[in-house]
């Protein structure tokens, strides 16, 4: 039978994790960052480096981009263009994404809900670059480091529009400083469009307005990467 854990090893009283409990491991977006890394960061990358060691499958979005790398050998930094929030455009794969399993049944060029302000910078020995897009250079990646396996991707498949409307107003004094809205009013008429189109998702005119479509509106769509990890290495997927 199996058992999902969600352990919060960011707490002051983080849970011993016995890695060898897991069959594969899911990676979470975070508020850390590699730019300014701690005791916290160090934690999360030993761990990470554990399961490497270990051969247990890893996946994940966000900040597990910026860990499969750096855990690995790679570097993060800073963006120099800010963070790149709400939808992450013209996500395009490369030739090794292409023929990815993780990217099995993708388009070739999508979008994807996004919000960091790190990037992956270098790559480490074992891994191979499978997304980027004009904003971000590393969209996805595999590494292959130890005995082990990370499937990562920059952008957030988990995420809905109204997770984006409430980071909007979580991220508020930073987005309005790097520009993205003009003022607290602009991003209030942002989250009640995205909070409008997430309760009816068959208004063209919201859709149009802010150039959504299925990628991020087909539940199938957006989330078949994580189907495609869970089909690959433990046979299953097309439920979850």
């Amino acid at each position: 039978e199996s058992m999902i854990d969600i352990a919060l090893i960011s707490l002051a009283q983080a849970p011993q994790i016995d890695v060898d409990g897991y069959a594969g491991v899911c990676w979470t977006g975070s508020n850390l960052f590699f730019s300014a890394s701690d005791h916290v960061v160090q934690r999360h990358v030993d761990l990470c480096r554990l399961f490497f060691d270990k051969g247990i499958p890893q996946m994940g979005s966000c900040w597990a981009a910026q860990l499969a790398a750096v855990a690995a050998g790679g570097a993060c930094e800073r963006n120099p263009k800010g963070r790149e929030f709400g939808v992450a455009r013209k996500i395009a794969l490369t030739d090794a994404g292409r023929d990815h399993p993780m990217f099995a049944g993708k388009r070739t060029a999508f979008d994807g809900f996004t919000s960091h302000a790190d990037i992956v910078t270098r790559l480490p020995e074992g891994a191979v670059l499978l997304a980027d897009n004009a904003f971000t250079p590393v969209q996805a990646l595999e590494v292959r480091h130890g005995e082990g396996t990370f499937w990562a991707i920059q952008y957030h498949p988990e995420y809905d529009l109204a997770e984006i409307a409430a980071l909007a107003r979580a991220r508020k004094d930073e987005l309005i400083a790097q520009g993205t809205f003009a003022d607290p009013a602009a991003l209030e008429h942002y989250h009640a469009d995205m909070m409008s189109l997430h309760a009816d998702p068959s208004r063209r005119d919201l859709a149009w307005k802010w150039g959504i479509d299925e990628d991020l509106l087909d539940p199938d769509q957006r989330t078949l990467e994580l189907r495609n990890w869970l089909a690959h290495f433990f046979g299953s997927g097309n439920e979850a």
